[in-house]
């Protein structure tokens, strides 16, 4: 059962919090670093479910954590100690040493999706070392360094009690920083790039928010895949980047229209896929880029959610529209030991190069994400815990 314990001095009862843990499985890819859970038993049990225990029973410790007790702006994120307790059954506790922003927590943060109670500590991704390990456990140890990325949610704490199934082992040669940073979005690419559409050399693709941190990612990837790469970006000094990350085409949205331009770049006969995170500001646009048989990928909403659309919209070009989630593409082990290894693998063999371009200490959680709402930031954006070495 994982269970994720967090106690605010706000807060007077000890809540667990507990969270699917998915099949288990094993692949090939990762083998040198598979897992090999032996638990003692077989335990289910369903995200949110919410009970009241004795603080008694539990070894605890106490350590900062961001908490959100009212949805609003960055200014409702407030650094306050919380207490956490050993790691149970199929579970391991995870000093962190570097945690990813993502624009899926400003969505919790701002209510656009529901976390499971309030008040709660946000973050779906991040890197650490293994200070504890749950009874009849293997597999793992003490001085670990594992990653994650999706459920449960708190990530934004110095420590946190995971599922062990929901870990994958970062390899020696990917740096902590980096690993935390690339997970989420990374394994956001493998699925958009492999899985969601699967992009095939002399395909023409457009990504929105190509300097983006799951933007930038794609158009590297795209590329290294034989495709034609197409990408907006807000600034000229986003162009350059995305430039450097593989977009044979920049379109800077502020200065031209991106339908107009993916006309003139594919003839008039437009893409084979879209990637948007932008949403609203895109959605009709994207739609209106696509060839015959496109296929519209809406993976975000940073502008806010699209207006609905009528069927017949997508059948004037036999349009297919999806809006996936990398939860349900990664809900079974094999699949995200299949993710990792493969982002992992494009890391280490030069495919992929992670720009880490902004750090924020843990305190500084609101500032982050206040930089990343007005997108001044491109790439990854990092917290990271007071008193971490790297």
């Amino acid at each position: 059962m994982g269970i994720v314990r967090i106690q605010s001095r706000r807060l007077q009862p000890h809540l667990l919090l507990n969270s699917f843990l998915t099949n288990r499985h094993s692949i090939h890819l990762l083998q040198r670093h598979q897992l090999n859970f032996n638990t003692p038993k077989s335990i289910r049990s369903n995200f949110a479910t919410i009970r009241a225990i004795s603080t008694s029973s539990l070894s605890s410790a106490m350590v900062k954590a961001i908490r959100v007790h009212e949805l609003g702006g960055p200014e409702v994120m407030k650094l306050e100690d919380v207490e956490i307790g050993e790691p149970k059954d199929g579970e391991i506790r995870v000093r962190n040493k570097a945690i990813g922003v993502n624009f899926i927590d400003v969505y919790f943060r701002q209510g656009v999706y529901k976390a499971a109670s309030i008040p709660f500590t946000p973050g779906m991704e991040a890197v650490g070392v293994v200070t504890a390990v749950g009874p009849g456990l293997t597999g793992r140890q003490v001085g670990d360094i594992v990653a994650y990325a999706g459920f449960p949610m708190g990530a934004y704490a110095e420590e946190q009690i995971l599922p062990a199934e929901k870990v994958v082992p970062v390899p020696s040669s990917v740096d902590p920083v980096v690993a935390a940073s690339v997970m989420l979005k990374g394994m956001t690419a493998q699925f958009l790039l492999r899985r969601c559409f699967k992009v095939e050399s002399g395909h023409t693709v457009l990504v929105h928010a190509a300097a983006g941190g799951v933007g930038s990612l794609l158009c590297q990837w795209a590329n290294a895949l034989g495709a034609t790469v197409i990408g907006t970006v807000s600034t000229s000094e986003k162009a350059a980047q995305a430039k450097e990350d593989g977009c044979h085409h920049v379109i800077v949205s502020k200065q031209e229209s991106f339908v107009e331009r993916v006309a003139e770049i594919t003839s008039g006969e437009g893409v084979e896929v879209v990637y948007d995170s932008v949403g609203k500001d895109t959605f009709q646009g994207s739609l209106e880029c696509l060839k015959i048989r496109g296929h519209l990928v809406c993976f975000g909403q940073s502008s806010g959610a699209p207006d609905p659309v009528p069927l017949s919209a997508l059948a004037v070009k036999s349009l297919f529209l999806t809006r996936p989630s990398l939860m349900q593409y990664t809900s079974k082990r094999d699949e995200l030991l299949e993710a990792a290894g493969e982002v992992f693998g494009n890391i280490a063999n030069g495919v992929l190069r992670v720009r880490v371009n902004h750090k924020y200490p843990l305190s500084q959680a609101g500032q982050a994400h206040s930089d990343l709402e007005t997108r001044k930031t491109t790439g990854s954006i990092v917290l990271i815990p007071d008193g971490i070495e790297l």
